[in-house]
């Protein structure tokens, strides 16, 4: 069992929290918003009971989860001690620099230091610490308790040993480590989301199909296969001699696609005007919270069948 410290406990730090305290470890939450943590573990006994619903909590009770997670009065309490400090402050680079010098400061030297950051690379805001060598980027896909992957990021000056036992302890309570060979901006998730956003706009804008039209061909199409295979797998077995075959067979149309969609696209004015009102049309604004916990129980619902499949027929 690990001591886990959490800074900050909004969306993210709280489903970090689900993730560690459902591996059986010890969850410390503190937030400088007072109040804040305390309150955090209230709305984790909600998310709680959906999981245990769909017996995603591996056999634990609702109680025996919660026990692990208590609120820290101060930043102190909350690190000292800690095995992994999780952080997931706001997305400012002076804030973070801030911060850290103090998480270096408290935790002891054998503690790895881990930030949730979804876009600034580590380098940034852990140069000046003494103990830099131990500091990692885990950034997830909200929420990691029912999305595996995650990508754990270096620094230049992050030790070897340091990701090793990083990406081992991210296994251990359920995780998918992307694991980077060095930063780099918008990391590896975030890279792959853009190019398919940029080329949805696209289509949009010229005039091709609707944005649904999008969200069919994603939802309906290529998601499908994506929630159990990734694209380079999808090349191996879509051609009867594999990946090489694949690509040589449509390399000419791949290229002639991708030198179409150089560029960067217009997420101003009436491009994004035109997404927006096709998006509210089909989703009225003031639906969109009952929409992201539809969107949470289907995740949910979804995890536990690809459980159940990978029992059944095999990772």
């Amino acid at each position: 069992m690990l001591e886990i410290a959490i800074v900050g406990t909004g969306l993210v730090g709280r489903a970090w929290t689900i993730s560690f305290a459902r591996a059986g470890h010890r969850c410390r939450l503190w937030d400088p918003t007072p109040g804040a943590a305390a309150a955090a573990i209230g709305t984790i006994g909600g998310l709680l009971a959906d999981l245990a619903e769909q017996d995603l909590l591996g056999g634990q009770s609702i109680a025996a989860v919660v026990a692990r997670i208590v609120h820290a009065e101060t930043l102190e309490e909350a690190v000292t001690g800690a095995d992994w400090v999780q952080e997931s402050a706001p997305e400012v680079v002076e804030v973070k620099r801030e911060l850290w010098a103090e998480l270096d400061r408290l935790a002891k030297p054998e503690a790895i230091l881990s930030s949730s950051t979804s876009a600034i690379v580590p380098s940034k805001f852990t140069d000046h610490l003494a103990g830099r060598q131990r500091c990692v980027v885990t950034h997830p896909i909200n929420p990691p308790y029912l999305i595996p992957a995650v990508e754990l990021v270096p620094a230049p000056w992050t030790a070897p040993e340091v990701m090793a036992k990083a990406a081992g302890i991210l296994r251990g309570i359920g995780q998918a480590p992307i694991v980077m060979h060095r930063e780099l901006a918008g990391f590896v998730m975030n890279r792959m989301q853009a190019a398919l956003f940029a080329e949805a706009r696209r289509l949009v804008d010229g005039g091709w199909c609707s944005v649904e039209d999008v969200d069919i061909g994603i939802r309906e199409g290529i998601a499908l296969r994506w929630s159990f295979i990734g694209p380079f797998e999808v090349g191996d077995l879509n051609a009867p001699g594999g990946v090489r075959e694949y690509f040589t067979k449509f390399r000419s149309v791949l290229d002639g696609l991708a030198r179409e969609a150089e560029g960067p696209v217009d997420w101003d004015g009436p491009a994004l005007d035109e997404v927006e009102r096709q998006r509210r049309a089909k989703l009225p604004a003031d639906r969109l919270a009952e929409r992201q916990r539809w969107r949470d129980r289907r995740l949910m619902a979804l995890a536990k069948h690809k459980k159940k499949a990978a029992e059944e027929i095999g990772e």
